[in-house]
């Protein structure tokens, strides 16, 4: 009777393993699959013009929130076709010019929204406030527009967006943990971007963004007025309190607030 449990046990303990090796993945394991896809409309902005220079920030560090972003996966650009197609005419018109443009960020998933509200709720950690919003208190982020539960930029058409003068000089990577400057400072003094002078970097939490902020003359002016003229004469709408930011429009997806995450996998249902 003994040696009949023991091979009874065996057998068991046999068939267990098996079960084991053919189960389905964990669901950790098929996440990737299950991420909701882009849906036709939807493309990678480097296959419509490559020349346009991508710095895709929130898939680094180097955020107002001070860690990568969620929902950015890998460092592309996409946008809704008809944006796409309309900034790769104005990146014709500024190359004739003597520029490039750079974006910073384009389509945003709501996840990532749902990332910069729960920072902003978090009033203990301001580890990125010396550089990102000096002489804003964060208890203001609400209340003055800086932060908000829907985003534009996740309906598709919105980016952010600058000018780079040619030939374009390379970006040094942000290191976490460097003495942080206000994003306000004068250019040589703030964070290295290859940009032009805007007379902020991008993502300043400060009045001095708005775009036509009287303070902002010169040099720094004419570059946001290049930006602006050239963008809005291609069907773009520029929001006034950054001048980083611009919608195309008419939006392809004007009431729609998307979540794929931002990588080139979430495309290939629609391509």
């Amino acid at each position: 009777m003994t040696r009949l449990t023991a091979v009874a046990r065996a057998l068991i303990t046999a068939f267990a393993a098996v079960l084991a090796s053919t189960a389905p993945a964990p669901a950790a394991t098929a996440r990737a699959d299950t991420d909701p896809k882009a849906p036709g409309g939807f493309v990678a902005l480097r296959s419509v013009d490559p020349t346009i220079i991508q710095e895709m920030r929130y898939v680094t560090p180097h955020t107002f929130v001070g860690e990568r972003i969620d929902g950015y996966r890998q460092p592309v650009c996409i946008l809704t076709r008809p944006a796409a197609e309309a900034l790769h005419k104005a990146q014709r018109k500024l190359l004739h010019q003597g520029y490039t443009l750079k974006v910073y960020d384009c389509y945003r998933p709501q996840r990532a929204v749902d990332h910069f509200v729960r920072w902003a709720e978090d009033l203990d950690d301001e580890t990125m406030k010396g550089e990102f919003y000096p002489n804003v208190d964060k208890t203001r982020l609400f209340a003055d527009g800086y932060i908000a539960a829907k985003s534009g930029h996740s309906r598709g058409s919105t980016l952010d967006v600058t000018l780079v003068r040619l030939p374009a000089k390379p970006t040094r990577p942000y290191r976490p943990g460097e003495p942080l400057v206000p994003c306000f400072a004068p250019q040589d003094e703030r964070f290295p971007d290859n940009s032009v002078d805007m007379g902020t970097g991008f993502d300043c939490f400060d009045t001095l963004s708005h775009t036509l902020d009287p303070r902002i003359q010169g040099r720094q002016r004419h570059n946001r007025l290049l930006l602006k003229s050239t963008l809005e004469g291609l069907g773009f709408v520029n929001l006034a309190e950054e001048w980083w930011h611009y919608t195309f429009k008419p939006e392809l997806y004007p009431d729609t607030y998307f979540d794929f995450p931002v990588s080139r996998k979430s495309l290939t249902s629609a391509h």
